[in-house]
C-alpha cells in the first residue's frame, strides 16, 4: 500500500469513527426539538433552526478538537494530529476556516478530499485552504 492510500484510509477511518461520536452528539441535540413538539418526529426540511443547530453542533465539535489539542477522538485513534505549517496547533478561526472548507469538499461530490491523491504533499482543499495538514505518529 502506497503512503497516499494509506494517508486516505488512515483519514477515512478517523472520519467514520468520529462520525459515530457526532450522531450521537446529534441525537441528543434532537431532544429538545422532539420535547416541544411534544414527542413528534422532528421535520428536518420544515425547521431551518433544527438545521442551524444540527450544523453548529457539528462546527463545535471539530473546531473544538482540532484547536484544543489538534485532534477529534477518531483522529486520536488512528493517530493522527491536525498541525499547522509550523507544527503547531491551529487556532480557532484556522479550524474554522478548515471546516468551512471541508464543508464546500464534501459538498462538491467529495472531490476536495480525494483532492490528496493527486497532491504532490498529500494535501486536501481543506488542508490547503487553512494551512494545516495531517501528521500521522506511530506507535514510537
Amino acid at each position: 500500500m502506497t503512503a497516499v492510500n494509506s494517508s486516505l484510509l488512515r483519514r477515512i477511518g478517523a472520519m467514520l469513527y468520529d462520525s459515530l461520536l457526532v450522531i450521537a452528539l446529534l441525537m441528543l441535540a434532537t431532544i429538545p426539538f422532539v420535547a416541544v413538539r411534544g414527542g413528534d418526529i422532528v421535520e428536518p426540511n420544515d425547521n431551518l433552526l433544527y438545521q442551524v443547530c444540527m450544523m453548529l453542533v457539528i462546527f463545535a465539535f471539530y473546531t473544538f478538537f482540532w484547536s484544543y489539542g489538534g485532534q477529534t477522538l477518531g483522529m486520536r485513534a488512528w493517530r493522527l494530529r491536525l498541525e499547522t505549517k509550523d507544527g503547531g496547533i491551529p487556532t480557532f478561526p484556522v479550524a474554522a476556516l478548515r471546516f468551512v472548507v471541508a464543508v464546500v469538499s464534501l459538498l462538491a461530490a467529495g472531490l476536495g478530499f480525494l483532492w490528496q491523491l493527486w497532491d504532490k504533499e498529500d494535501l486536501t482543499w481543506h488542508d490547503r485552504a487553512s494551512g494545516t495538514r495531517l501528521r500521522y505518529y506511530s506507535k514510537d
